[in-house]
């Protein structure tokens, strides 16, 4: 029975002056990224997943140099598009955010339609799926706002009525039955 673990990225360096695909990881991030990815349960894992962007990359690199496993980027698996307005600070970007889910078929200050989003998080998940070459464990890096739409599909639901990941910096995780796309286990937070 193989498992596709979902992991939304841990916590990365916020740099209003850089382009947010461009962020990496924070120390507090790498640790807890590593902290992951040395538990018995990612043994199985054959292959790691990430979005382009270098938060992601980033902590895909760490667990498929310690899994030894290949390391492959979709695009498909990016956070929803929001190039529209850059960097917003917080408490805007959470405002904007809950938007986002509140609205999901609806482009909220230019961003990508939340709908439009978990399409496309969706479909990248069955594809890599089925079209994996090798048989086991999944693990795909990618994103808090996806991760939430994926999980609103998974479990039947509106978006904005799924469960949520617990952890505000990120680095949480879904255990996904690889053949069936069914939640096994609803989101973890990796220790700090």
């Amino acid at each position: 029975m193989a498992t596709i673990y979902f992991l939304t990225h841990p916590e990365v360096i916020i740099d209003p002056a850089t382009p947010i695909t461009e962020w990496g990881l924070s120390d507090v991030g790498r640790r807890r990224m590593e902290h992951f990815v040395g538990c018995e349960a990612r043994q199985g894992v054959v292959a790691v997943y990430s979005s382009t962007e270098r938060k992601a990359t980033d902590g895909a690199a760490i667990a498929a140099a310690a899994l030894d496993v290949p390391q492959r980027v979709d695009p498909d698996l990016g956070e929803n598009d929001r190039s529209s307005t850059g960097y917003l600070a917080p408490p805007e970007f959470w405002e904007v955010v809950e938007v986002f889910f509140a609205r999901p078929d609806e482009s909220v200050r230019g961003w990508e339609r939340a709908r439009a989003a978990q399409a496309r998080i969706v479909g990248a998940v069955r594809r890599l799926a089925r079209d994996e070459p090798e048989q086991g464990d999944l693990l795909v890096v990618s994103h808090g706002g996806v991760g939430r739409l994926l999980t609103a599909h998974l479990q039947g639901v509106e978006i904005g009525r799924e469960d949520r990941p617990a952890h505000p910096g990120g680095g949480c995780w879904l255990e996904i039955d690889r053949d069936t796309l069914t939640i096994r286990r609803s989101w973890q937070s990796i220790p700090d």
